[in-house]
């Protein structure tokens, strides 16, 4: 086929302002353009391209809703309002994290523990309104806590990316098997938040409601959460407002039977302690009487909370550790309190609004004496017992990003409306250690989702 000619003043024609001259004109008549064509089908082709391009790579992202923090409806006006709209954070499908927990010999990994909080304005996942296994201590909004800028905060590893928790993908991994937190509250608000975003049905819980089990029937899966502040045998005297009427009787050589005979059925455990060491007891090995901590009885030795401790993790994790039974196990280490000017029972208080940045704030002497007995047993438990059919042990390890958020914990607002025809100035118990919902305890699933998938690798 011949090219076909066409004049330049046609191309103009749809531009009458630029005028072109006689000679100019009776040139251009009779110029072929080839080269035209060439340079309409590059710029087409390019067009095209770029459309398709967009497609692909949208198609390939999903959006993590945003979903708006209300209160009760009266309390809704009591709110702050929320940091200003952005662009919804993109999550690639299908993202397997590349890091691990920090306690692999490999130095090209990523501890997942070091990193910083940064500011999250698509904020949690859920809500108080949308959550029903938020305990009242926790529901800081609905008791009336005025801001909200702390459920804006997410944890970063310095040196790699934490995907956000997958309720479906984590269910999908936990299919017909069945996971127990074992510890003190911490444990406990741990577990309400895991709850949150993925609610089942409740089919157990104890005469206080500190132990619970729930079924998740769609995945056949079992999640429990067993009250055993000192992981061995105890007994306590002690009302739930934390007034004691004497002195811990605390058995270290015994693991406590409210988690040990349920040990078989389970798949994964996440165990946690350390506060309650701090209360006083007496110490028991072999039913006898060994010493104590400030129980100030005569021909009874002072030994201290960190011999009783390193005694309680030792039986604890060479049960499970030297059994024969197959199961995955991460141990958290000590979660700091944030009391300023006094102790819980003494006024002591948390009224701060941001997180700390990096070293603002150093780990308190006895924070870092637990941790450092925490580290310790668990390098001398892995040495000593060998992984028997393939159980695991790990360090959950979120004493450090804990210590830099003073501004997640309920403080007042552990109760409703504390300050209800009160002074803001009135002297009213504060909770500087639990975590409100939402709140930092959040992104403690983030990290749990990441060991999973490892382990579910490995």
């Amino acid at each position: 086929m011949p090219h076909t000619t066409l004049s330049y003043s046609y191309l103009f024609s749809f531009y009458p302002q630029m005028p072109i001259s006689s000679s100019a004109s009776t040139d251009m008549k009779t110029t072929t353009i080839p080269e035209i064509k060439m340079y309409l089908k590059i710029v087409a082709c390019l067009i095209l391209m770029a459309f398709a391009y967009r497609i692909y790579f949208l198609s390939f992202l999903q959006i993590s809703p945003v979903i708006p923090l209300v209160a009760d409806d009266d309390d809704a006006s009591s709110i702050s309002p929320s940091p200003p709209s952005v662009a919804a954070n993109f999550t690639l499908s299908g993202q397997i994290p590349a890091n691990v927990t920090g306690d692999d010999d490999s130095s090209s990994r990523c501890d997942i523990f070091v990193g910083e909080w940064i500011r999250d304005p698509s904020g949690p996942r859920y809500t108080n309104r949308s959550c029903h296994t938020i305990e009242h201590h926790q529901n800081c909004m609905k008791n009336g806590r005025p801001d909200s800028g702390y459920i804006y905060w997410r944890w970063r590893p310095r040196d790699c990316e934490l995907p956000t928790f997958d309720p479906q993908r984590f269910l999908d991994l936990m299919r017909k098997k069945s996971m127990a937190f074992i510890g003190d509250s911490i444990s406990r608000n741990h577990v309400q938040s895991l709850l949150c975003v993925e609610q089942p049905i409740e089919v157990y819980h104890d005469e206080e409601y500190r132990s619970k089990r729930w079924f998740f029937d769609s995945h056949k899966f079992t999640l429990s959460v067993i009250w055993s502040p000192f992981l061995t045998q105890a007994k306590i005297f002690e009302d739930n407002d934390g007034h004691a009427s004497g002195a811990v009787r605390l058995h270290l050589d015994e693991p406590d039977s409210e988690w040990a005979n349920e040990f078989g059925n389970f798949d994964y455990i996440h165990m946690g302690a350390g506060q309650w060491f701090l209360k006083t007891a007496i110490y028991y090995e072999n039913n006898t009487i060994v010493g104590c901590h400030n129980c100030k009885k005569e021909n009874v030795s002072e030994l201290g909370f960190v011999y009783a401790y390193r005694k309680a993790l030792q039986t604890a994790l060479n049960f499970i550790m030297r059994s024969d039974h197959t199961v995955h196990a991460l141990l958290r280490t000590t979660i700091p309190d944030h009391f300023e000017n006094g102790e819980w029972n003494t006024g002591g208080y948390c009224n701060r609004t941001v997180p700390f940045k990096e070293g603002e704030i150093e780990l308190r002497y006895i924070d870092t004496i637990m941790r450092d007995v925490e580290l310790e047993e668990m390098k001398a438990v892995g040495a000593m017992n060998p992984s028997r059919k393939g159980s695991t042990l790990k360090l959950f390890d979120t004493t450090h990003l804990s210590l830099l958020r003073p501004d997640g914990h309920p403080g007042p607002y552990r109760a409703f409306h504390p300050f209800d025809g009160k002074d803001t100035k009135s002297k009213v118990q504060n909770d500087c250690l639990h975590w409100c919902l939402p709140g930092p305890i959040d992104s403690w699933n983030d990290l749990l989702m990441n060991i999973l998938l490892r382990v579910d690798l490995q």
